[in-house]
């Protein structure tokens, strides 16, 4: 397995692009499966690379994805529905679609992006999807790995991107107090975790909550990205009940920048629980968000 293809779907992702440079720097052969697939801008002759256009809603498609393949990962993500574009398409029916078909095409090693906090129970149907979506995974193909990383961060981030917006206001709104605690995890580090999963080894796990170096609430990783910009600005709890009210009316927008799966997140610790493979059973030392801000967030 240790030379076999890999196809990534959602390989054109901002953790998928991830996944596909740490494996083909790891001289992997590697299947970009996507929609629209592209070879990445720093893609040279020698990288083993090559292109499958797919959709995960399309089994024709996925099957000829898989054509050749020892192992797949499942990084195909919707963190917003948009029309036909639902949770349950993408993160339940297209998730067991593809462990079903990865298993009758006889694949040895199936990883599935999910993330830290699923809960069949949610109030937010985005974590319920996620959720439902992990067991069908493991119905369709009982010996496939979870990943379930805490908030990513890296460079040309959503995480960093937003909150470095927030600096131009003179007063931030927090998500109540602020003290949701989160361990943001570089997106780098979660797609060494899937090189290092895929280097033929037995995994000793087949869950595994990955989360960054520290820990730390909303407030103060707010507070982190202000110093390192040079912002300062005031912060002003504002209650959930509020954040509801104001999600209830963007969420009628076309491209809503609130939404109620969003305030629910964002009312919840997300961070590595017990009895979870981790990092340190990869081998892998996480970085922190502190210490990536020069990296990941450049001043202008």
């Amino acid at each position: 397995m240790s030379d076999g293809l890999i196809v990534v779907f959602g390989g054109t992702g901002f953790l998928g692009r991830a996944i596909i440079r740490e494996l083909a720097e790891a001289g992997r052969r590697v299947r970009i499966a996507a929609r629209h697939p592209v070879l990445p801008d720093w893609a040279s002759e020698d990288d083993r690379l090559e292109l499958a256009t797919a959709d995960v809603r399309d089994e024709a498609s996925i099957i000829a994805a898989l054509a050749g393949a020892s192992a797949v990962v499942n990084a195909v993500s919707l963190y917003v529905e948009r029309g036909r574009l639902d949770f349950d398409t993408i993160h339940v029916q297209a998730a067991a679609r593809l462990a079903r078909l990865a298993r009758q095409a006889n694949i040895d090693n199936l990883i599935h992006i999910s993330g830290i906090g699923v809960d069949s129970e949610s109030p937010s149907a985005y974590i319920r999807a996620r959720a439902r979506g992990e067991s069908q995974v493991i119905t369709a193909f009982p010996k496939a790995v979870l990943l379930r990383p805490s908030v990513l961060f890296g460079p040309n981030d959503a995480f960093l991107t937003s909150l470095a917006s927030l600096s131009r206001l003179p007063v931030i709104p927090l998500f109540g107090r602020g003290r949701t605690r989160l361990q943001p995890v570089h997106v780098i580090d979660v797609a060494r975790a899937v090189t290092r999963l895929l280097g033929g080894h037995p995994p000793a796990w087949r869950l595994y909550e990955l989360g960054g170096g520290e820990i730390e609430d909303y407030r103060n990783l707010l507070e982190q990205v202000l110093a390192h910009l040079h912002r300062p600005c005031r912060l002003m709890p504002v209650p959930f009940p509020i954040w509801r009210g104001l999600a209830t009316v963007t969420a009628r927008l076309p491209n809503a920048p609130l939404t109620h799966d969003q305030i629910i997140l964002m009312q919840h610790d997300n961070v590595v629980g017990e009895h979870v493979g981790t990092f340190s059973e990869l081998g892998i030392d996480p970085r922190t968000l502190r210490e990536s801000l020069p990296e990941c967030l450049p001043r202008r």
